[in-house]
């Protein structure tokens, strides 16, 4: 009796497709267009920067099963389709312009047109693999702009306080004051509603208080920490650093040793850190004598700061991760 040959079971089209064979896209983003490039597929595709055209667009990555899509971060007008592709489950890094262009320029590309820098973004994330984002809270664009609109407000009060002497006319005083007023008010409603946000979210409530609770940080600060760096907490006391800008960077060639020095990073979360670590250092003992060690060993008064940020940094980093109030043992340990 014959037996016929038993059939091999075949595998899953999943199981058979190495994911770093699949593709990735590169999406170039304006007011008004998406022009995205699909590099495996050697596919061009243009869509309005609406609902319509996006939707489009995630049908269409979904169907070529992109494994990454990069997008260059442009303020305001990435937010709606880098939202859109999360929400579909496709991965999305939003990346710096500057890296892309040093890319490009490295790799030749000095040409710059829509179509092209889409596909520059896309062979950036098919080389260098940026890290794909986190969906974001439901508020969290929302608590940005809030945010980044009163941080303005601070910027013109500043300007207007530094314009005003006694010599102006009374007219232009009159209105300097009103315009002061103004903007006084404007700034109380944004706080209002910038912890309105937060209290409503458990969430970024519990990460409020942690980061309020140390010595010299006020809930505003706490506030605008939340919105500017929402990676608080999830990263490393490295890549945390960096991140905001506060790391040290070499710059060795060589026999030479250069000195190190901070660049890059995120300017609003270096601001907010530099009144934060002014005002821990005159009222805890820790970050005061911290300080006080740098400058009697000969550093600059800016770059003992720096390190008393940084330092005050890592500190949050870590109170935030493990969800510790601060104490007095989290004090000791502060050296």
């Amino acid at each position: 009796m014959q037996h016929e040959p038993q059939q091999q079971p075949q595998p899953q089209q999943s199981d058979s497709i190495d994911p770093a064979g699949l593709p990735v896209a590169g999406v170039d983003v304006s007011k008004a267009r998406l022009d995205t490039f699909i590099d495996t597929f050697d596919r061009h595709l243009e869509v309005a920067n609406d609902e319509t055209g996006i939707a489009r667009l995630v049908k269409d990555l979904l169907a070529h099963r992109v494994r990454l899509v990069a997008i260059e971060a442009t303020g305001r007008y990435h937010r709606r389709v880098a939202a859109a592709l999360l929400q579909a489950g496709i991965p999305v890094a939003v990346v710096n312009p500057q890296q892309v262009r040093a890319f490009a320029k490295a790799a030749g590309k000095l040409e710059k047109t829509d179509r092209i820098d889409a596909r520059v973004l896309a062979a950036f994330g098919r080389s260098l693999n940026p890290r794909a984002m986190r969906k974001p809270p439901e508020n969290q664009a929302l608590l940005a702009d809030l945010v980044c609109r009163r941080r303005g407000l601070i910027q013109m009060r500043v300007a207007e306080v530094n314009r005003a002497h006694e010599q102006l006319p009374k007219l232009a005083a009159a209105q300097s004051k009103k315009l002061l007023r103004l903007i006084e008010q404007q700034v109380e409603d944004l706080d209002r509603e910038i912890a309105r946000l937060i209290e409503a979210d458990d969430d970024w409530s519990g990460k409020s208080k942690v980061i309020d609770s140390v010595p010299g940080i006020g809930p505003d600060t706490a506030n605008q920490l939340l919105a500017e760096l929402p990676e608080l907490g999830t990263l490393n006391r490295a890549e945390i650093a960096k991140l905001a800008g506060l790391a040290p960077l070499n710059c060795d060639s060589g026999a030479h040793r250069g000195q190190r020095h901070i660049r890059g990073g995120r300017e609003g979360v270096r601001t907010c850190l530099y009144m934060a670590a002014f005002n821990a250092r005159q009222k805890c003992a820790r970050f005061k004598r911290f300080f006080d060690g740098l400058m009697a060993r000969g550093k600059l008064y800016q770059v003992a700061m720096t390190a008393c940020m940084r330092k005050l940094l890592i500190v949050l980093n870590q109170m935030v991760k493990n969800k510790t109030h601060w104490n007095q043992k989290l004090a000791g340990e502060l050296a």
